[in-house]
């Protein structure tokens, strides 16, 4: 294992703690799977409390680089990664009011318009194949009844597509929206926009390989889909459009000034 330098106090020791792990990570130093020194030996070689020592090892659990486990065989070890630190971090923001219902509406139809494009290219038959089963299973929930069953396999279509186009980042950036578009979901109520016709396109132009078509079909979808979200939440029918604001009413003087324009041309 790799010997730890011990570190001068600080006020925020269990940051440093946090980091000196990180920069190990970094280097190569430790890899996911490896196990940390005993907390003992490791308190020592940081030159901290163990009580630090354990906030500092705490927050790296929380952050998604270590797992904590107990008993004999436990300990603190690396882990491999994941996208709990990207769609925790989403949710937190979203409760928190620092993203609107708007800018997430918008983030996500330029995001999945990249998404679908580059999932058509990419996709694996299997994967393919997976969508298509959970568009069943969203019409199986619809005809049980079973709406937030269905909303539920509706928003893990759009990671199946993130998943499908093999980079990380935009997989674990559109589990994110998603784990948002549940929490926005469930205030508004469950809403029920069609939407099988558009997955039946979407994914005829997966089978054929037509980028453009699944790009396209993905935007659209997106749009209409958000305005009708956005418009339930401001407390309009959900594909009831919001009404016009009416123009003043003319009053009979005006309705004399127009005759007399009207006249004049």
């Amino acid at each position: 294992m790799p010997a730890f330098a011990p570190i001068a106090p600080v006020r925020r020791a269990f940051e440093v703690v946090a980091e000196r792990v990180r920069e190990l990570i970094r280097s190569g130093g430790l890899r996911p799977g490896d196990k940390l020194p005993p907390e003992r030996v490791l308190a020592e070689q940081l030159n901290v409390s163990r009580n630090t020592l354990r906030e500092g090892l705490r927050a790296l659990e929380l952050g998604g680089v270590l797992e904590l486990r107990k008993g004999g065989t436990g300990g603190a070890f690396i882990v491999a990664g994941g996208p709990d630190t990207v769609v925790n971090g989403f949710r937190d923001l979203y409760s928190l009011g620092a993203i609107s219902p708007e800018q997430l509406t918008e983030a996500r139809v330029w995001i999945e318009t990249i998404a679908a494009r580059v999932a058509c290219e990419r996709a694996s038959e299997a994967e393919i194949a997976e969508l298509f089963a959970n568009v069943q299973a969203a019409m199986d929930a619809e005809d049980a009844g079973d709406f937030v069953e269905r909303s539920r396999i509706h928003r893990q279509f759009h990671v199946l597509v993130g998943r499908a186009t093999h980079n990380p980042i935009i997989a674990f950036t559109l589990q994110g929206i998603m784990e948002i578009m549940a929490q926005f979901v469930r205030a508004i109520g469950h809403p029920s926009p069609s939407v099988m016709a558009s997955r039946k396109r979407l994914l005829a132009a997966f089978v054929d390989r037509n980028v453009d078509a699944a790009a396209e079909e993905m935007v659209s979808h997106l749009r209409q889909l958000h305005r009708d979200y956005l418009a339930t939440s401001q407390g309009v029918p959900l594909g009831v459009p919001a009404p016009k604001k009416r123009a003043p009413s003319k009053t009979p003087k005006d309705k004399g000034r127009l005759r007399s324009r009207t006249n004049d041309r």
